[in-house]
C-alpha cells in the first residue's frame, strides 16, 4: 500500500467516525424531541436559528442564509418553513425595503415551544455524546465537539 491509499484510508475512517457519530447524535436528540414535543431534529434547528434574528438592519435572513444555516435546500427549507407556519410555530413577511425578499420569523407559540424543548434538545445531545464517548473510535471527535462549546466560559 502506499502512502496515498494510507492516507486515504485513514481519511475514510476519519470521516465514518464522524458521520457515525453525527448519526448517533442526530437519532437520539430525533427521538426525544419528537417524543417529548412533537419535533424534529431539523424543526428544533429552524426555530432555534430564527430565533436568533434581531430587528436592526441585515437582522433578519433570506431563505437561502436559512438553508445554509440549517443545512438543507432552499426547497426542502422552503417545505420545512411551510410545515411549521401551518402549525402556527413561523410566520412570513415580505421585506419592507425589497418587495421581493422574503423573511421569516418564530411566533409568541413556536418561540415558547423552542424553550420548552431547548432542555430536552440539551438533555439528549449530553447523553448521545456521553454514550459516544464510550465507543473508543468516537472518543476523540466527543472531545473535539466539547472543545469547540461556544458558551460562556467562567472567568
Amino acid at each position: 500500500m502506499t502512502t496515498t491509499d494510507t492516507t486515504a484510508t485513514g481519511l475514510a475512517h476519519g470521516w465514518y467516525a464522524l458521520s457515525l457519530l453525527h448519526g448517533r447524535i442526530e437519532a437520539h436528540i430525533e427521538r426525544a424531541l419528537q417524543s417529548g414535543h412533537d419535533l424534529s431534529v431539523r424543526e428544533y434547528s429552524l426555530l432555534d436559528v430564527l430565533s436568533h434574528q434581531h430587528n436592526d438592519e441585515g437582522g433578519h435572513l433570506r431563505m437561502n442564509q436559512v438553508a445554509d444555516a440549517v443545512v438543507l435546500s432552499q426547497s426542502a427549507t422552503t417545505r420545512l418553513v411551510t410545515r411549521l407556519e401551518d402549525r402556527g410555530l413561523l410566520s412570513r413577511y415580505l421585506c419592507a425595503t425589497d418587495r421581493r425578499g422574503i423573511y421569516t420569523d418564530v411566533t409568541d407559540a413556536g418561540l415558547a415551544l423552542l424553550a420548552e424543548a431547548r432542555p430536552t434538545h440539551d438533555a439528549a445531545l449530553r447523553e448521545a455524546l456521553d454514550r459516544a464517548n464510550e465507543d473508543p473510535r468516537l472518543t476523540p471527535l466527543v472531545a473535539a465537539v466539547e472543545k469547540l462549546d461556544g458558551g460562556p466560559k467562567a472567568s
